[in-house]
């Protein structure tokens, strides 16, 4: 009985925070996002996917403990966690909502979650990321995470 007290608790603290909001419509989420980078001479990375992604997690908790990371994505990115769910039990605006998203962002679901959208200030698509290039063993390779940011910065696009 100790023995599963103590696994059960281990599992609780490794547990990853949940970034995505699942009630806010995804379409107006990216419009706030581009008009924020529009005005702050900025890009937009869409973090695409869901609290039901260990993945899309995983990376959201990499990023936010790399300083160096982080501080790429502060001074270059409006970055968004933009949450698609395909599911009929989310209701129907919300299945509309998340079609709606993939025809807007050119169906970045077909690269898998999370997909990362890179847009510019104005909102068109430059750069959709299959995030299996990101990746090592069972997280993600600090350097080819940078690699990908510094290479969609606005100064790196002129």
């Amino acid at each position: 009985m100790l023995a599963a007290f103590c696994s059960l608790t281990a599992t609780a603290q490794t547990a990853l925070k949940k970034v995505y909001d699942e009630e806010v419509n995804p379409l107006q989420q990216v419009d706030e996002a581009v008009a924020r980078a529009r005005s702050e001479g900025k890009f937009v990375v869409l973090q695409v996917g869901g609290n039901w992604c260990p993945w899309c997690l995983r990376f959201a908790d990499f990023i936010e403990k790399d300083t160096t990371i982080s501080r790429v994505i502060a001074e270059n990115f409006v970055y968004a966690h933009v949450n698609y769910n395909p599911r009929k039990s989310q209701g129907e605006e919300k299945v509309a909502q998340g079609k709606a998203l993939m025809q807007r962002l050119k169906n970045p679901a077909r690269f898998g979650f999370p997909v990362f959208v890179v847009l510019n200030g104005e909102g068109s698509i430059l750069h959709t990321q299959d995030s299996s290039f990101l990746e090592q063993g069972e997280g993600y390779d600090r350097e080819k995470v940078l690699r990908f940011f510094r290479n969609w910065t606005p100064e790196a696009v002129k």
